[in-house]
């Protein structure tokens, strides 16, 4: 771990990292880089570059990937992870994390979030504000877990997945990558094909 951290995206996503990085208070100097040349500053933290910029810093930085979209944060980790980069976990101060959980490096886990004991989390994934994640779960690379998201025990979310905001998931649910659920929906049995399911229960789209 560094003592500089340089956040690729200031916008929405970027904007909570950057703030549960502050909260951490474990870096002596917080930066952004971002692609829109319009954007100067956010949250009074300067940006002082593009994305591409990322890898002129490898060396003194920390570097976070603050982008929502699981494909885009995925294609620029792995270029990070490739050369080397100091990729850090964020975790909020409020954030509730059970004996024996392990997270993967990039991951930022937000305010509210309990994870009880035993769960996988994987890189570059987005556990967000006030999500449950019951014991022995394991949350693949790149997914996204939205505000108000419950997952009971023994739950799997594949790589790339995103649940929406408010979504419940049954015990013992598996749900395969790349798929979309819709907000407020219900899972109560495996969803074993890509897609975007939606409903009480779910259904496909």
């Amino acid at each position: 771990m560094k003592n500089k951290l340089l956040i690729i995206g200031a916008s929405g996503h970027g904007k909570v990292v950057a703030d549960i990085a502050l909260k951490m208070n474990k870096w002596q100097s917080i930066a952004f880089l971002d692609d829109d040349e319009s954007i100067k500053s956010s949250m009074g933290i300067k940006v002082v570059g593009k994305s591409s910029d990322a890898f002129k810093y490898l060396q003194n930085h920390d570097i976070f990937v603050g982008v929502g979209n699981n494909a885009t944060r995925e294609k620029i980790q792995g270029k990070l992870e490739a050369k080397g980069a100091s990729i850090p976990i964020l975790i909020h101060p409020s954030a509730i994390i059970g004996k024996l959980v392990k997270i993967n490096f990039g991951t930022v886990i937000m305010a509210g979030v309990v994870i009880n004991c035993c769960s996988k989390i994987g890189k570059g994934c987005i556990i967000n504000t006030a999500a449950t994640i019951d014991h022995d779960n394991l949350i693949e690379d790149y997914a996204h877990i939205s505000p108000g998201v419950h997952l009971a025990g023994t739950v799997r979310v594949g790589q790339g997945t995103w649940l929406g905001i408010g979504t419940v998931v049954s015990n013992n649910v598996n749900i395969t990558s790349l798929c979309k659920v819709g907000a407020g929906a219900r899972v109560i049995k495996d969803i074993t094909e890509p897609g975007t399911y939606v409903g009480v229960p779910v259904r496909r789209v």
